[in-house]
């Protein structure tokens, strides 16, 4: 892997393997080292600004895992060193931030999750990163009424991890529209308030225009209605990560989208924030 590490390339496939990868993320600010439980590109749902080519619907593929652990030893003794650092991440983004369960599609669609984040946590302590650098699940989140992701979800809650759930609208026709996902908000909202109470738990929202319009009034006010109410209730949320597109889709609708503006980004954060509820805002 000779090319600098960028924002707007996460290339499951830079360095060679087979689901472990080094990004720099936006909203981690440093590198994050990838664990890729899709690499048969399967999700169970379709954002239109899904950046995955040759998307499919489906679940997780059966995994190596020993394969796996061997990986993400490997890259987390390189990534770790300052040469390493220095020669592949850019100024400003030059330490490794955490351990990222993410990928081509949903993770949580794999049964063997929690094999998976046992494995991160021994691999971590063997390394002696463990509560050092953190643990991220990051999930669409309407799997997590799940056992398996349950399991998953609280022993990450031991291992000082978090959890950032995908809300990109909280109406079913949103949901319908933007990620093609047709289980309804109420769901979705019950499985982001269990997460919350079980696990650190940030709401991870993508703003963006489609045909030059950003989401409609009704739309805004329904996400603004969901955090101020979910945390009113007393469900201890994170935050909001809240970011815009910086990456090309490759899903039909691509050529139809395009990124929020900054100062409207600026003005849904100043509202999120008046309602109690830290947030971060990525460019």
């Amino acid at each position: 892997m000779s090319d600098p590490l960028t924002t707007q390339d996460h290339d499951r496939r830079r360095g060679g393997r087979t689901y472990v990868y080094p990004v720099v993320s936006r909203r981690a600010r440093g590198v994050s080292v990838g664990v890729n439980l899709n690499p048969n590109n399967a999700c169970n749902w379709r954002c239109v600004y899904c950046q995955v080519p040759d998307l499919v619907f489906g679940n997780a593929p059966l995994i190596d895992l020993g394969l796996l652990e061997r990986e993400l030893r490997e890259l987390l003794l390189e990534a770790r060193t300052p040469q390493w650092l220095e020669s592949h991440a850019p100024e400003g983004s030059r330490r490794l931030n955490d351990v990222a369960i993410s990928g081509n599609g949903e993770p949580t669609s794999s049964r063997q999750l929690p094999q998976v984040v046992e494995i991160i946590a021994s691999v971590l302590a063997e390394l002696d990163l463990l509560h050092r650098i953190r643990v991220v699940l990051i999930t669409n989140g309407s799997l997590l009424h799940l056992d398996h992701a349950q399991a998953s979800v609280d022993r990450l809650a031991q291992i000082s991890g978090e959890v950032w759930f995908k809300v990109d609208s909280a109406t079913d026709a949103g949901l319908a529209a933007i990620n093609n996902f047709a289980g309804g908000a109420a769901r979705q909202r019950r499985n982001l308030e269990a997460c919350a109470r079980a696990c650190s738990t940030w709401i991870q929202t993508c703003m963006f225009e489609i045909d030059g319009q950003g989401p409609t009034v009704v739309e805004r006010a329904a996400y603004l209605d969901l955090i101020e109410s979910v945390a009113a209730t007393g469900v201890p949320l994170g935050g909001v990560h809240l970011y815009s597109l910086a990456r090309e889709s490759h899903q039909p609708e691509a050529g139809r989208l395009s990124s929020s503006q900054s100062v409207w980004l600026e003005e849904l954060a100043r509202e999120i924030h008046a309602r109690g509820v830290r947030v971060e805002v990525s460019r």
